[in-house]
C-alpha cells in the first residue's frame, strides 16, 4: 500500500487513527488525514516517531513565523535578485514544479550579504507558497495535490560552491525540508550534473530519508526526453525540452525562474557573522605547513584564509611519506603565489585526484621585516568508500532510478 489517502493497509489505517488521536489538540481544521499521512510516511508509520517529528515542526513553525509568512514577508533585494529558482508549471498529475538552476548561484556572495536566517526565511516563504499552490490546484482539479516536482539544474556548477559556509547553508535547508516539510517532494530530477557529483551526493545523502533518496533521479544527456514523460511540453521551459518561453522569447523563462549570478560586492555586509577560523602568527622569514591525509581519489580540499595586514604566499603540494619535506621535494598541486588576502579573503577548492598527504603551505620566507597574523579554515571532503557497508553514490543513483 502506498500510504496515501484511499490506499492504506489495515496496519497503516490503525496507525493513522492512533496518530490522529495523539495530536488532535494541535491540529488545525484543514489538517486532515492527507496532512497526517505525510508525517506517518516520513517515519514509516511509527506513530511515536511521527508525533515527535510533527510536534518539533510545530514549534519550529511558531519560532519562524511560518504560518503568517505569506502575509508579512518582506523580501531582501539581494536575495530576490540572486537566489536561484522559481515555481513554473505543473506535472501531468497537477503537482507544481520548482526549477532551480543552482549551478548559477553565488552562495558565498549571498552569505557575505545577508544572514543565514534571511536565506532560511526565503526558503520558508517558497515552501509556503508551494503549499498554497497545491491547495489551489487541489480545489481546481477536485483531487488532492500535496507534492511538488523539483528540477535541479547543475549546469555551470563549480567546486568553488563547496565552500564550508555554502555547504552548511545548503544542508540546513535540506534538513529543514526533510524534517519540517516531509513527503512534499514527489520527484527530484537532477540534470547537467558535473563529474564530481558523487562527492556532492555523499555530503547530502546522510540528511535524506530513504524515501526521499529513492525519489532522486539523476538524468544523463537525454534528460529532456525523460522530463517530458512526466511533464507536458506546455508546462516546461523551452531550454529543458518544453515550449514555454518569456514574452520576449527567452527559453529560460527568467520572469519566473531566478537565474542567480555573481553577487555584486556592494551588497556585502561586513557585520554578517562568519564561521570560526584558526588564528596563527607566522614569523618573519618563516613558513607554516599543514598536512591533510586524503585516502580516496577525487576528494576535495577546500580552504579559506586571510591575513590582518600584508600579503602571504600560498601553495599546495602532495607527498606520499609523513617525513617533513621542502616544497621543492614534493609534487606541486598549486604553485605558491603571494596573495593579497588582507584586502580580499582568499578561498577555493583543490580536487585531489590521487590519495596522499596534501601539504598546505603558507609562505612568509620572503619577508624579513614583518610577521603575519593569519586566519584560516581548511577541510577535506572525501567520497565515502563503497566497502563500508553503505552504498556508493553510483549505486544509490541506480537504485533511485530503478524506483
Amino acid at each position: 500500500m502506498s500510504g496515501f489517502v484511499g490506499d492504506l493497509s489495515p496496519k497503516q489505517e490503525t496507525a493513522l487513527n492512533e496518530f490522529r488521536d495523539a495530536v488532535k489538540d494541535d491540529l488545525k481544521p484543514k489538517q486532515g488525514d492527507q496532512f497526517l499521512l505525510r508525517w506517518l510516511r516520513a517515519r514509516n508509520f511509527d506513530v511515536k516517531k511521527a508525533e515527535k517529528m510533527l510536534r518539533s515542526a510545530i514549534e519550529w513553525r511558531k519560532a519562524n513565523g511560518a504560518d503568517t509568512i505569506l502575509d508579512n514577508y518582506e523580501g531582501i533585494e539581494v536575495i530576490e535578485k540572486y537566489r536561484t529558482g522559481g515555481v513554473l508549471g505543473h506535472d501531468k498529475t497537477g503537482c507544481p514544479i520548482y526549477i532551480d538552476p543552482y549551478g548559477l548561484v553565488d552562495m558565498k556572495g549571498l552569505l557575505s550579504s545577508v544572514k543565514k536566517q534571511d536565506l532560511m526565511r526565503k526558503f520558508i516563504h517558497v515552501m509556503e507558497t508551494i503549499a498554497k499552490t497545491c491547495e489551489e490546484e487541489s480545489a481546481k482539479l477536485e483531487t488532492p495535490i500535496e507534492q511538488m516536482v523539483y528540477i535541479y539544474d547543475l549546469q555551470a556548477y563549480s567546486l568553488r560552491l563547496l565552500s564550508r559556509e555554502s555547504v552548511d547553508m545548503y544542508l540546513a535547508i535540506v534538513d529543514a525540508a526533510e524534517s519540517k516539510y516531509p513527503e512534499v517532494l514527489k520527484r527530484v530530477f537532477v540534470i547537467n550534473s558535473p563529474k564530481f557529483f558523487p562527492l556532492i551526493w555523499s555530503v547530502v545523502r546522510p540528511f535524506l530519508h530513504e524515501n526521499t533518496a529513492k525519489k532522486v533521479l539523476v538524468l544523463s544527456g537525454n534528460y529532456k526526453e525523460e522530463l517530458l514523460k512526466e511533464i507536458d511540453a506546455d508546462q516546461l521551459p523551452a531550454c529543458y525540452g518544453g515550449t514555454l518561453t518569456d514574452p520576449d522569447g527567452n527559453p529560460r523563462c527568467v520572469t519566473h525562474i531566478n537565474q542567480g549570478g555573481q553577487v555584486p560586492k556592494e551588497y556585502y555586509n561586513q557585520s554578517v557573522p562568519h564561521g570560526k577560523m584558526t588564528t596563527v602568527s607566522i614569523g618573519r622569514g618563516s613558513s607554516l605547513q599543514l598536512e591533510f591525509e586524503v585516502h580516496r581519489p577525487n576528494s576535495v580540499l577546500r580552504y579559506e584564509f586571510q591575513t590582518e595586514d600584508h600579503d602571504i604566499g600560498f601553495g599546495v603540494f602532495r607527498k606520499v611519506t609523513k617525513e617533513r619535506l621542502r616544497a621543492e621535494d614534493m609534487t606541486t598541486v598549486l604553485p605558491t603565489e603571494r596573495s593579497n588576502c588582507y584586502l580580499v579573503p582568499e578561498d577555493g577548492v583543490i580536487e585531489c585526484e590521487e590519495p596522499g598527504i596534501y601539504v598546505v603551505r603558507f609562505d612568509n620566507t620572503y619577508s624579513w621585516a614583518r610577521s603575519k597574523k593569519l586566519h584560516y579554515l581548511i577541510e577535506v571532503l572525501e567520497v565515502p568508500s563503497s566497502k563500508t557497508g553503505s552504498q556508493s553514490p553510483e549505486e544509490d543513483f541506480a537504485q533511485a532510478q530503478d524506483n
